[in-house]
């Protein structure tokens, strides 16, 4: 029996664009298809209610209703949606408000063809897709030197299981997958995950983003004294 088909919806007010991405997208994968377009955030709402696709790729700036309104609006209705972000502008404040309303992901458009393909795929799998370009400017450029003996401290507090769950959520994997990696339900991996939060003093995922190489020092220096 074959793979189900990925069911993808583009939001973009540039016809052209839209309309190149899918004839890219229909002529490279055989495992995607395309269920439609929508010119801004209001037609993207409808178009997910009448079409369900599995992963949206949501424009950010939009006449009527912009990405990160149609994101909210969506993942607050039709929270089996993935979407993904894919824009020409690295803001920090799109990129924050987009993932704090529930994106999976942030992607540039000027990304190589084939690694949206494999963006897709990934997302579909439930793994996180950021841009390197994106992910950098949201760390601060470089590697942070590790100065912060609290935060430190807090990061020894967490139980074995929650440094699990914290280094499956570190590799971008959502809760669904966390869950099946651990052999957990998906409602215990969310109560760890808010006790790490509390833990750590963050508020989601994206707090655990700007903290990641704190947090990948940790794991490694701890990996190291086993």
């Amino acid at each position: 029996m074959a793979d189900e088909m990925i069911r993808v919806l583009i939001v973009d007010d540039q016809r052209m664009f839209a309309e190149s991405i899918k004839y890219i997208i229909e002529s490279r994968a055989s495992d995607i298809e395309i269920v439609g377009i929508a010119y801004n955030g209001r037609e993207a709402i409808e178009q997910a209610e009448k079409k369900q696709p599995h992963i949206i790729l949501m424009d950010v700036r939009m006449p009527v209703m912009d990405g990160v309104e149609a994101t909210m609006l969506i993942r607050q209705r039709f929270q089996h949606i993935k979407i993904l972000m894919l824009t020409t502008f690295d803001d920090d404040e799109y990129v924050l408000k987009s993932l704090k309303h529930g994106a999976v992901g942030y992607l540039l458009k000027s990304m190589p063809p084939i690694e949206l393909i494999n963006a897709i795929r990934a997302v579909q799998g439930g793994i996180m897709q950021i841009d390197p370009a994106v992910s950098k400017a949201l760390i601060g450029g470089t590697a942070t030197r590790i100065a912060d003996d609290e935060f430190m401290s807090n990061l020894k507090t967490l139980t074995q299981r929650e440094l699990q769950v914290l280094e499956l959520m570190v590799q971008a994997l959502d809760n669904i997958h966390i869950a099946k990696t651990l052999n957990l339900a998906e409602q215990t991996v969310r109560n760890y995950i808010s006790t790490i939060y509390s833990k750590l003093g963050v508020e989601h995922r994206m707090d655990v983003l700007k903290i990641i190489d704190k947090i990948n020092y940790f794991l490694g220096r701890k990996d190291e004294s086993l």
